[in-house]
């Protein structure tokens, strides 16, 4: 009974001593991390003076410091994201800003941060963007004049530009009509030069057929002549030989003495005529005077 009463008074110590122990470590713990906040709040400080002497390189560096040793900072890593940003490290800082608006629980660091994501969609003309962006900003802090200021400059800018997209939408549709006019007119020309010379070429081949069908008929009609002439021929001779040939005469050589004599008589009487009117003279042919 004695043993027992032992055991359990050094259990009760044991229990004691673990807890003590636990606390220490924990004190410990939060001790080091308390530390660790305080050195990063340094390096915030320094980061802060280099920056606003425009040393933003060396500003940049002060905030990586600061973040390793406290990730969670949200004003080191709103003021990292600035230096890379005033560095022109614009896809840098977008990406920053992005990660400290999700992380943050401080409503005016996520205004401060949505009013610098707005000035860079600004840099980008992104102004639908902006819009969003500075009111998500003005939500968390409403009394932020210059939130509100560029607020309206980008409603403004981005009036402007669905204004001039609509007019080049326009343009453009302006132009696409004109195109598919000038394509259909040029295809309408073509279409009608096809067909002039469809017709050209169909009346040349008329007129082709014209002159074969002349040239055919040519050759017909000469074999019809030749034919004919030839049928013509034969017809007459068929006709000569179907006209009685003329009888041999029968006169006899007395009548046919006596025949000659009187032929021989009218012919003298006639050329003595003849000679009578040459003895005359011809007749002068007169000048007009008119």
């Amino acid at each position: 009974m004695f043993s027992a009463a032992i055991l359990k008074n050094s259990s009760i110590l044991l229990l004691i001593l673990f807890t003590s122990f636990s606390y220490a470590q924990k004190d410990k713990e939060k001790t080091k991390k308390e530390a660790l906040k305080t050195e990063a709040k340094n390096f915030v400080r320094k980061g802060n003076k280099l920056y606003n002497q425009g040393n933003y390189k060396a500003a940049e560096n002060a905030y990586k410091e600061a973040i390793a040793l406290n990730p969670d900072y949200d004003k080191a890593n709103y003021n990292f994201g600035n230096t890379q940003f005033l560095q022109n490290k614009i896809k840098e800082a977008k990406e920053q800003y992005d990660l400290v608006t999700k992380t943050t629980k401080d409503p005016f660091i996520k205004a401060d941060t949505k009013h610098n994501l707005g000035n860079i969609a600004m840099k980008d003309k992104k102004y639908a963007e902006a819009v969003e962006a500075y009111k998500e900003s003005l939500r968390n802090n409403p009394n932020d004049d210059e939130t509100r200021y560029n607020l309206a400059l980008a409603q403004k800018l981005l009036k402007e530009q669905q204004k001039k997209n609509d007019k080049n939408k326009d343009k453009n549709k302006d132009d696409k009509d004109k195109k598919d006019k000038d394509k259909k007119d040029k295809d309408k020309k073509n279409d009608k030069k096809d067909q002039k010379d469809k017709d050209k070429k169909d009346d040349k081949n008329k007129d082709k057929d014209k002159k074969d069908d002349k040239k055919d008929g040519d050759k017909d009609k000469k074999k019809d002549d030749k034919k004919d002439d030839g049928k013509g021929k034969n017809d007459k001779d068929k006709k000569e030989k179907q006209q009685p040939k003329p009888q041999q005469s029968k006169l006899s050589p007395e009548q046919v003495k006596q025949l000659l004599e009187a032929m021989n008589k009218e012919e003298n009487k006639t050329q003595k005529k003849m000679n009578t009117k040459k003895a005359r003279g011809r007749k002068v042919k007169q000048d007009k005077d008119w």
